[in-house]
């Protein structure tokens, strides 16, 4: 009998880091393409045992019996491809659901990651409050050019929700509670329509309950 593919997440989290952890990425993917997983925690990522398989001391990580990867944007691919959904057949449409996937990573992501810093980890320093506007301006900057590409269509590339829509929308709720999605009301939706999906629902409720259980321990 084969093995269920395994990923790595943390047993806690301080409470403001709840609903951001990256394991909610291949959670959510595996709840959209159908597929049993298991989850091993762990407390410390950080460990020389962790680092073997993540050099960063990150989580999530990913393993089945053909692959043992990390960062959230590979193992996504990863569930994507073994269950050949999410990601379209035809070549151009493959290519742009990629696409959407590196773009969200690489260019949406580091402002909001620079946002969060700024805002959580180096609140306290002189210099955090001057650089708010800068830091905000950066942001706002990518989501109206996000914005305007997405117009009216339901998701990146048309009607068909990918791996592109799951790793932006899944990005973009790193701005959850901030206000700052509010200015722009065609990503809100949009990240609305992803956050409403059933198994987005499922994998936030999977995410939040290791948390729960850890509270009460």
């Amino acid at each position: 009998m084969a093995t269920l593919p395994r990923i790595t997440t943390f047993a806690w989290v301080p409470e403001f880091a709840r609903g951001f952890v990256r394991d909610l990425r291949p959670r959510w993917a595996f709840e959209e393409v159908g597929q049993p997983y298991e989850v091993e925690l762990i407390r410390d990522a950080k460990t020389a045992e962790h680092r073997r398989v993540q050099p960063f001391g990150q989580v999530p990580t990913y393993r089945d019996e053909e692959a043992d990867i990390f960062e959230s944007g590979a193992i996504v691919l990863c569930i994507a491809e073994r269950a050949g959904r999410l990601i379209p057949n035809a070549p151009g449409e493959r290519l742009r659901a990629i696409q959407w996937l590196v773009a969200a990573l690489n260019t949406v992501e580091p402002v909001v990651m620079e946002f969060a810093i700024n805002e959580i980890f180096e609140a306290d320093r002189s210099w955090s409050a001057e650089r708010r506007p800068v830091v905000i301006g950066y942001i706002e900057e990518r989501l109206t050019d996000l914005q305007a590409r997405l117009g009216d269509r339901a998701w990146l590339d048309g009607d068909t929700f990918t791996v592109g829509d799951l790793m932006m929308v899944s990005v973009l709720g790193g701005l959850r509670g901030t206000g700052l999605l509010d200015r722009f009301p065609g990503l809100a939706a949009y990240v609305a329509r992803g956050e409403a999906r059933p198994a987005h629902r499922k994998a936030m409720a999977d995410h939040l309950a290791v948390f729960k259980r850890a509270a009460t321990a």
